[in-house]
């Protein structure tokens, strides 16, 4: 391994991939803000750096990149997959600013792209792009984050004016924690409950107006600033209520429900839940776009951790000369799987949004009008690698920390900026706790062709009522796994845990066992105890879902591997992707022994294996993060110059 000359461009060609030019774009743009400071946060109290993102902002729209996931015919770019990989790419900045730009492009104007029809993109598409209209998206109320489908707040249609009544009811209603709310928002898209002729038909959205041009809170609108924060303090979250505000019928976004001039709800779709889900489901590159921008914060970290490592010395060894940090397998152990684990997370994400690329990458009628099944599987892999990439930068960031000793510590030194802006992650766009179980249900057989509610109770009726089983898709990526594994003989020695194929059938042998075992227990359920029954298998929906996950990443990584066509490159990700590997099957050990899945031998030779890997790639550490290229004024942080 040491022998390999793997030079990083190769690497980061690979992992560029498809949207190559995007990437370098908005490398550009980052290193140009950084080169003046536009970048350096340590300092700022909360005004000064919301201000500084609010200018930002602006620069951003300057430069085209927030028009890519628009329609052409507004003047956007008609390429969705282009504009989720430049929000994944803000992630190697000021995190402020992605989530910002996430707010005002992805779910402010993606909001009205997706659910609105022609009158609304023509109105308001242009002056969102160019950044001239500010916008929120206020979707989560305090008393229902993750209960979407409940939401208190009502818009009341009164066929008398043709408006709509957009109220709250009392304080558990409000919507909370918004984005560009507190400062610079001046249209909202409202998620409410729609009522018209006494009956309630849903959560709709509207558009609601909540400042003038000159930025004051119009009448019967209420606007708190939800104050600072643990990170994020560049982005003006807020709370909205609203005291029986007025709009017009047009005001709502109609393309999957709509209200006539007399008061008569219609709508493409007749089913409630069918039609609440579909709607959501149109929204899923926010999820998709969080999962990327924690990946690149954890570049970040990797990079400037492994730099560290490599040049700081600490106590003599056997010549009397310091040893350098990365030498020692223990400092090794802390940030080479999680800078495997990464690499297999990208590939994963590069084929999570060319999914959605290639499924939503039409008209918001070919959105509407796309296969069911590709839909929620989507939906299902981006909920669940949503939970597992921020749970891994949380967790990476922490060790990088570390890692970095009490220099790691220093504002200054970055790191305890990206572990407080990425911990929300975790939370917003779905708790990751709530999405596992989301992507649980959706291994259940035939359960994505129903548009159930979400809550366990009806989670748990509809498994007490029908045949459940365990499904694995094919995806392409699991094609060329299955193409691996029927090309390779079966290995019994203790080398077989580098063997590909073995790795392969391990971990779908896991997911097959695990949700076949879920399927079982749910299967005992009836109606007068399904809740029960399904409350109690809890922990083994979460673990269903996070197995089924991890053979997803491995399939992408497998295939990223087989598409390398740098001999070298691809030798060197081959070490990766074991390391990825072992180190995860290590993690799991006590799953695989109680099951039989290995010896108490083949698990000694996993957890030799993870040190070996460890050594062998340590020569290619700096190598692995540079391929990242993350601008390098990003990297060069002060403790950098210590060593």
């Amino acid at each position: 391994m040491e022998s390999l000359t793997v030079s990083s461009a190769a690497l980061t060609r690979l992992l560029d991939g498809r949207w190559a030019a995007v990437r370098r774009d908005v490398r550009e743009h980052l290193a140009a803000q950084a080169a003046h400071g536009a970048l350096d946060t340590a300092r700022l109290d909360v005004a000064a750096h919301r201000e500084r993102i609010a200018r930002q902002i602006e620069a951003l729209a300057e430069t085209g990149g927030p028009r890519l996931g628009f329609p052409t015919e507004y003047g956007g770019g008609g390429d969705i997959g282009a504009a989720v990989v430049s929000f994944e790419m803000l992630g190697f900045g000021d995190l402020s600013l992605m989530v910002k730009a996430g707010v005002q492009w992805g779910l402010f104007g993606g909001g009205i792209h997706l659910l609105g029809t022609r009158r609304h993109h023509e109105q308001y598409l242009p002056d969102i792009m160019s950044g001239a209209l500010p916008g929120c998206f206020a979707m989560t109320e305090v008393g229902h984050g993750s209960d979407v489908q409940r939401l208190r707040t009502t818009a009341t249609y009164d066929p008398r004016t043709a408006e709509f009544v957009v109220h709250t009811p009392d304080s558990a209603a409000a919507k909370t924690y918004i984005g560009n709310a507190a400062r610079d928002g001046r249209l909202a898209v409202v998620f409410a409950q729609l009522v018209t002729g006494g009956r309630s038909r849903g959560v709709h959205a509207l558009l609601v107006p909540i400042r003038d041009e000159n930025g004051t809170v119009l009448p019967g609108v209420t606007v708190e600033d939800s104050g600072v924060k643990a990170g994020l303090n560049g982005v003006d979250n807020g709370r909205l209520t609203f005291d029986q505000v007025r709009v017009p019928r047009a005001a709502l976004l109609n393309r999957y429900g709509d209200v006539t001039e007399d008061g008569t709800y219609t709508s493409p779709i007749d089913s409630d839940n069918k039609r609440f889900f579909t709607m959501l489901g149109t929204l899923v590159r926010g999820r998709i776009s969080v999962a990327g921008s924690a990946g690149s914060a954890t570049k970040r970290a990797l990079a400037i951790a492994v730099n560290y490592a490599d040049r700081r010395k600490q106590f003599e060894g056997p010549d009397g000369d310091e040893i350098t940090v990365l030498d020692y397998l223990t400092h090794q152990r802390r940030l080479l799987p999680a800078l495997a684990t990464t690499y297999a997370l990208h590939f994963a994400q590069e084929d999570l949004v060319a999914e959605l690329h290639d499924l939503q990458g039409g008209t918001p009628e070919d959105v509407a009008n796309a296969d069911e099944i590709r839909q929620r599987e989507l939906e299902s892999r981006a909920a669940g690698l949503k939970a597992v990439a921020t749970w891994h930068a949380t967790h990476t960031i922490q060790a990088a920390r570390e890692a970095c000793g009490g220099a790691g510590y220093m504002a200054e030194n970055v790191l305890p900026s990206l572990k407080a802006d990425t911990d929300v992650f975790t939370t917003f766009e779905g708790d990751n706790t709530v999405l596992l179980q989301l992507v649980a249900k959706g291994l259940l057989t035939n359960y994505r062709l129903q548009f159930q509610d979400l809550s366990p109770l009806a989670t748990a009726r509809f498994v007490a009522e029908q045949f459940v089983g365990a499904v694995i898709e094919r995806t392409a990526a699991r094609k060329v796994v299955e193409r691996i594994v029927d090309a390779s003989p079966v290995r019994d020695d203790d080398d077989a845990v580098f063997d590909r194929a073995w790795q392969c059938k391990l971990f779908t042998d896991r997911e097959s066992h695990v949700l076949d075992g879920l399927a079982r227990r749910l299967r005992a359920a009836g109606r007068d105890n399904a809740f029960e029954v399904f409350n109690a298998a809890g922990d083994h929906v979460l673990r269903a879902a996070r197995v089924h996950v991890d053979r997803l990443v491995l399939d992408s990584f497998v295939a990223a591997v087989e598409r390398c066509d740098d001999d070298e490159a691809r030798a060197l990700l081959n070490k990766v992707c074991d390391l990825h590997v072992l180190s995860t099957i290590e993690a799991d050990r006590g799953w695989f022994l109680e099951h039989g899945r290995l010896t108490s031998g083949r698990a000694k030779a996993v957890v030799a294996g993870v040190n070996r890997l460890c050594g062998e790639l340590r020569p290619h550490a700096r190598t692995l993060v540079d391929a990242f290229a993350v601008p390098e004024a990003l990297v060069q942080v002060p403790m950098l110059d210590w060593t």
